[in-house]
């Protein structure tokens, strides 16, 4: 185990930034192990913190020892620093609207300004109430208003400080049928308390941390039937996220071993409650199935094939719950592989002409445009998740990256027509194969035509 781990805790300290931070879960069977193999690899000083996550609300009741119900959740950073981690809201982060002695108002609050923590569905009527008078009917859906609405009483706000508040993220909370009504402006920093160490202890039913068996429901609703024995649920990943990127609404999260792709979908599923844009890496070895389980049975063949369909699956639901969301749901799939170009282990004496004549072109015969495209980008530090598109040009298909950060075109014999088009799109580089020229002169005519129509064109032949 120790052996499997450390190549990849040593590749994963490179991957991290220098402010971020690593999360690994572990039981105990082998927690002291991890350890002491993080503690060389991050530095003693750079352990954050240990977390205990209460994993299963049903410990197996046959245990001779002890019922396990927790797992520890080890943190380390790049660089140890003193930048605080978010645990739960501070108490009593809304505030009083109204305010004895103040003259009487009237105030108009807009659709879905106001949270209702009393009522999920229904209508409250107008009329006298403790402190306040409702001068219309409130329809309220999913606890919110879905009907602007008007109030009196002696508010400390006026119908300006009223729309400027709101026009800044701030809303409104009722938490009674007294319709007492609070203000809570948007979060900060300083809103929030140093999460505990029991992860559970801090959290509320309603939005706590969740054990494998609500992890497990989770997948049934996505319609993954007994897939996996010990998922994580969407909360815990949420939790460990918002923890320390609360207010990084661009931060990559990687997930180094994902499994069920949980921590795409907790990704996912937070940009949507919160407006980032945060990003999701997922990697996994494609272990296969085992040929008995509902997996297989199901059409899965191994881990990753599971991993991309509740990707999909989780998209949908999450942009069918949140229409007004502007999420990104999608993604791309790349396989680890060795080089396109082909492997040359002859001496120069030994080579014939016959043999020359068959290395023509220096990339393997089973590489597609996608692969080669994507090494280019790569190589060229080019991100890989940018937009890009494909055009058939007399007879050639054209890729451009970014909408001219990378062109390429990596057909046999590509004509004076497709160069000049791919040169008038102005891009910042353009790659061809070198089989697709038929002599050298060929290829000098390329670097003139990118020369005469877009000089600061970087060209590449593989």
């Amino acid at each position: 185990w120790l052996c499997m781990m450390y190549p990849r805790l040593k590749l994963l300290q490179k991957l991290l930034a220098e402010d971020g931070a690593i999360f690994i879960s572990i039981d105990d069977s082998e927690q002291e192990n991890l350890k002491k193999i993080c503690d060389e690899v991050f530095g003693m000083q750079n352990f954050a913190a240990q977390f205990i996550w209460t994993k299963t609300a049903t410990p197996p009741s046959l245990s001779h020892k002890c019922r396990k119900t927790v797992e520890y959740l080890l943190c380390y950073e790049k660089n140890i620093n003193n930048t605080r981690y978010f645990g739960s809201l501070l108490a009593g982060g809304d505030a009083p609207l109204l305010n004895t002695g103040n003259p009487i108002k009237e105030l108009v609050f807009p659709i879905g300004s106001v949270h209702f923590n009393y009522i999920e569905n229904g209508t409250i009527y107008s009329g006298l109430y403790e402190k306040v008078e409702l001068l219309d009917n409130i329809t309220v859906v999913d606890s919110v208003n879905t009907n602007e609405f008007r109030m009196k009483a002696e508010f400390k706000w006026g119908q300006t400080m009223l729309n400027t508040e709101v026009s800044t993220g701030t809303y409104f909370i009722i938490k009674t049928n007294k319709l007492s009504i609070r203000f809570q402006r948007p979060y900060d920093e300083s809103s929030f308390k140093t999460p505990n160490n029991f992860l559970n202890i801090e959290l509320n039913k309603s939005n706590g941390i969740g054990t494998n068996e609500s992890a497990i429901k989770e997948l049934e609703e996505l319609r993954f039937f007994k897939c996996f024995d010990f998922p994580k649920p969407i909360s815990l990943i949420k939790y460990l996220i918002n923890m320390v990127a609360k207010f990084n609404y661009t931060a990559t999260v990687l997930d180094f071993f994902s499994g069920s792709a949980t921590t795409a979908h907790a990704v996912m599923q937070l940009n949507a409650e919160d407006g980032g844009h945060r990003k999701f890496i997922m990697v996994q070895l494609p272990e296969p199935c085992d040929e008995k389980s509902e997996a297989y049975k199901a059409g899965y063949k191994n881990i990753c094939e599971i991993g991309k369909e509740r990707i999909r699956r989780a998209g949908d639901k999450i942009q069918s719950e949140h229409p007004n969301a502007k999420i990104d749901t999608g993604f791309r799939v790349f396989r680890v592989s060795e080089s396109n170009m082909e492997d040359v282990y002859y001496h120069p004496e030994e080579l014939t002409q016959t043999m020359l004549g068959g290395m023509v072109s220096n990339i393997k015969p089973d590489r597609t445009d996608l692969d080669l495209l994507y090494a280019c980008l790569l190589d060229w530090g080019v991100e890989i998740n940018l937009p890009h598109t494909a055009e058939v040009i007399d007879g050639c298909t054209v890729h451009n990256v970014d909408d001219g950060a990378l062109v390429a075109c990596f057909d046999e014999n590509v004509p004076e027509s497709v160069i000049h088009h791919m040169a008038e799109l102005q891009p910042l580089r353009a790659v061809f194969r070198d089989s697709s020229f038929a002599s050298d002169d060929s290829k000098i005519n390329v670097t003139e035509i990118f020369k005469n129509v877009s000089p600061d064109t970087k060209v590449k032949v593989i």
